[in-house]
């Protein structure tokens, strides 16, 4: 039995990451105020922390979308991993990538990485823990995060909509 309702439920799961970072950035902004230059100190460095965890939280917040598509999404050793529970699953490594786009298939958004051999792998953006997608894109050089976010957050409303969000700069044209 639960007292929270539903709704306010989903809303706080979505925003959970934030929020938590906004009272780490709070506590450290009571401690700066209310303290000597100790005091001072230790929360000027919490604020720090706080708003750094904020803007992380930020950035990943269109990635945190509910799980409508089967199959679970993982990152671990400089590897993305798709595990389908339809269709075939697979891995790329990130030092690999030379390519992310952003496509609506069957109407919903997916995530086509493409390595220098060719190879493809395609990943609900809906799947069960495509959010670490968020942190394993920042370490590609030359992504712009604005830019992946905004496609991320119109995919829904265009029909066909097919976006290049990220090409490694030392490869020609892909296309």
């Amino acid at each position: 039995m639960s007292f929270i309702r539903p709704e306010i439920r989903q809303w706080l799961s979505r925003w959970s990451e934030a929020l938590i970072a906004a009272a780490v950035l709070l506590t450290g902004l009571w401690l700066m105020l209310h303290g000597g230059w100790f005091f001072g100190l230790v929360g000027l460095l919490t604020m720090l922390v706080g708003g750094a965890l904020l803007v992380g939280a930020w950035r990943r917040m269109p990635f945190r979308r509910q799980i409508t598509a089967p199959g679970v999404v993982e990152v671990e050793e400089g590897a993305i991993r798709y595990y389908g529970a339809a269709t075939l699953g697979g891995q790329i490594a990130l030092r690999d990538l030379t390519e992310i786009r952003l496509l609506r298939l069957r109407g919903h958004g997916h995530w086509r990485l493409r390595n220098a051999a060719g190879e493809a792998l395609l990943i609900p953006a809906d799947a069960a823990g495509a959010e670490v997608l968020a942190d394993a894109f920042t370490a590609l050089p030359g992504l712009d995060m604005g830019a992946v976010s905004n496609a991320l957050a119109h995919v829904a409303e265009q029909p066909d909509a097919m976006r290049v969000v990220w090409r490694r700069s030392d490869q020609g044209d892909l296309t």
